[in-house]
């Protein structure tokens, strides 16, 4: 399931005193951040002339199975990572996101607005600049892996809401919420073993002379992508024992199910027994032979006290054979 898209182009850039600066495609200055959400064939286009960067590179987020990897070409490093968004109460969903860094940009390319990049705004605009471009990067990675964390914690409190309602009553709707919870974890466990791939190769690419003019790294960058690197771990940990938890209490209440099953069916057929037997009992005083009491007032009667006491001795001896 898809969020709404809209269509978007912002260009931003730090000034010196921290506030942010939107510009336009006509004011491009050097040190800009280009946001581009859901873009058109003919946006592309203009960005990658203005910027020099392929269309290629513009176009690899817009595909929603595209996976996180790390291409670099002369004049530019594309970093592709997939980034969490959550679709609905219960359901989380990753989502491909292109930071490309140039000598002169940085741009960020989605097929929609996600709250990792909405955290970087006027508001929070102290806390990063446009025109260091290595560290925003970096930022933006960190991040997305305080989002994983976040959303791992709310998976957590939801399993627990769900799993105290499961003991009082097996609903559909329970067991449903927590195969959506399974399906966001898994889409979480991929997502972030290739984002690890691609911190790795970041940690390679920092001894790169060629791409000094690039990925400008300082010793605060190199810090700020060691901490990305174990928010990412901390993030792979934790959905790996949320996986395991959650399947557990999957095949758990699985089993709860079919042994409540196998009571009621066990019940019926031990019901199903002991009711056969007045009918039994009285299909054979029904038969058109010379019977027992045949000419007695009282026959029902006796017939009646007959096939309630066998009927009470099969049932005692179902009870004693844990049929009830």
């Amino acid at each position: 399931m898809k969020g709404v898209i809209h269509t978007m182009l912002k260009i931003y850039k730090s000034l010196e005193s921290g506030p942010l600066q939107e510009l336009t495609l006509k004011t491009l200055e050097k040190g800009a951040w280009i946001n581009i959400v859901d873009p058109t064939p003919y946006e592309l286009k203009v960005v990658s002339n203005l910027t020099e960067v392929e269309p290629d590179f513009l176009r690899s987020a817009l595909d929603d199975e595209e996976r996180s990897h790390t291409d670099v070409e002369d004049n530019c490093v594309m970093v592709l990572t997939n980034v969490p968004v959550m679709r609905g109460h219960d359901s989380y969903d990753t989502l491909p996101l292109a930071i490309i860094i140039t000598t002169e940009y940085i741009i960020t390319v989605c097929l929609e607005e996600t709250p990792v990049i909405s955290e970087f705004n006027e508001n929070t605009s102290r806390l990063f600049r446009t025109f260091k471009k290595t560290r925003f990067l970096f930022q933006i990675l960190y991040k997305s892996a305080t989002f994983y964390l976040r959303y791992l914690r709310q998976i957590s409190k939801y399993s627990d809401e769900i799993e105290m309602k499961l003991r009082h009553s097996m609903k559909n709707q329970e067991i449903l919420r927590l195969l959506e919870l399974q399906k966001g974890l898994t889409y979480f466990n991929a997502a972030l073993r290739s984002n690890g791939a691609v911190l790795d190769k970041l940690l390679r690419l920092r001894s790169n002379q060629n791409l000094r003019p690039i990925l400008k790294m300082y010793e605060e960058d190199e810090d700020l992508l060691e901490d990305v690197i174990i928010e990412n771990k901390q993030a792979r940990e934790m959905v790996e024992m949320y996986s395991k938890i959650l399947s557990r209490m999957a095949d758990t209440f699985s089993s709860i199910v079919s042994n409540n099953l196998n009571l009621v069916m066990k019940f019926l057929a031990a019901m199903t027994i002991i009711l056969a037997i007045p009918t039994v009992i009285s299909s054979f005083f029904g038969m058109n032979v010379t019977v027992p009491f045949a000419s007695d007032p009282m026959a029902f009667l006796y017939i009646a006290i007959i096939a309630a006491i066998i009927a009470f001795g099969c049932g005692y001896f179902l009870w004693r054979r844990d049929m009830f």
